[in-house]
């Protein structure tokens, strides 16, 4: 999502030339002019020399105007340039962090996501969200079974951070609780400190291995602990929004059109999930514009994520949603932030 652009190659002037306008266009939502550029350039240029600039980023698709009369705005291109070239590297302020610090300490790691998801609200302004803990990558710490009836099964898988997932699985017995048990012990045995994907693959060795000499107890152990596998646990549907409040307070939020697309995708919420879940594996911060979020419906929007959890088995996705005006200098760092503190909370 943040491959370099293709018409990336500007001169030093185009480059502050964008630059100057893009950060204007962000403080203001308004379209901006030469003679505004002018007081936000480095170096002294003339509004001709400027508007000449201008031009030659229209040319390029890096800057447009919205209308006959009006000044100019970023394109997508433009601000995925700005992102991906002319930002350079930021941090947040050493007050932000403390005070995020301390909304982290004081929170148990049940309440981390959603707490997660307010603080990426209140410090962007925009709306800031979660998508949950995937189970299929946490670490597993014990699995209970309780027979239901002569034909179902109850699995309750619990992970590392004390979460506890359940299934029904179809599974014919009677009066077998006490193996169970011991199927249970097999199973813990081969699980604990482990995630579901590791298991399952070692599931399938012992599998391919056991003859039919081998203990009844492990044999079944291995079955069952592969049928359970097969299904899902009962994994969240949706991501995580704290709080829309802070949406409704930039400038676009009077467009209805705007508010409709963005309020869709979030109540509607499968093709967003579905882009989030395939950054799972990505490491840093992504930003996703224009083309990159039209399949959600947000080709008008910005979205910052970063994968949070191990570094080998990313846990669940967070992140910033809002127009493609957004201050990408204050949201990446703090979206790399949160990322970082909700993967300790996690850990303890």
């Amino acid at each position: 999502m943040r491959d370099a652009h293709p018409e990336s190659r500007l001169s030093e002037r185009q480059q502050q030339v964008l630059r100057a306008l893009v950060r204007a266009y962000v403080a203001s939502a308004e379209p901006v002019s030469s003679a505004t550029v002018s007081y936000l350039l480095p170096v002294a240029l003339s509004t001709a020399s400027i508007r000449n600039t201008m031009a030659e980023l229209a040319e390029q698709g890096l800057i447009r105007k919205p209308h006959a009369s009006a000044g100019r705005i970023p394109t997508a291109s433009g601000m995925r340039l700005f992102v991906d070239e002319l930002l350079g590297p930021a941090e947040l302020a050493a007050y932000e962090r403390r005070s995020l610090d301390y909304s982290f300490e004081i929170t148990g790691s049940d309440a981390a996501v959603e707490v997660a998801s307010k603080m990426l609200s209140e410090y962007s302004h925009q709306l800031g969200f979660v998508l949950p803990p995937r189970i299929s990558r946490m670490v597993l710490r014990h699995v209970s079974l309780v027979r239901l009836s002569t034909e179902r099964l109850l699995v309750v898988l619990v992970t590392q951070n004390g979460q506890a997932h359940r299934i029904v699985l179809d599974d014919t017995g009677a009066s077998d609780q006490r193996e169970l048990e011991a199927i249970a012990q097999a199973l813990n045995e081969r699980i604990a400190g482990r995630t579901l994907v590791a298991v399952r693959e070692g599931f399938r060795r012992e599998l391919r291995q056991l003859q039919e000499h081998a203990d009844r107890v492990v044999a079944r152990a291995v079955t069952l602990g592969l049928k359970m596998l097969e299904r899902r646990f009962d994994e969240p549907e949706g991501i995580v929004v704290a709080s829309r409040l802070a949406l409704l307070s930039q400038p676009e939020s009077s467009d209805p059109d705007y508010l409709r697309e963005v309020f869709s995708a979030i109540e509607t919420q499968e093709r967003l999930v579905e882009l989030l879940d395939t950054l799972l594996d990505t490491d840093g911060v992504s930003v996703a514009l224009g083309d990159d979020l039209a399949e959600p419906g947000l080709p008008h929007s910005g979205l910052v994520v970063a994968p949070y959890g191990a570094d080998s088995s990313h846990l669940g996705v967070l992140g910033v949603l809002g127009p493609q005006r957004m201050d990408y200098g204050h949201i990446i760092p703090l979206v790399r932030y949160c990322s970082r503190l909700l993967t300790g909370k996690l850990a303890t």
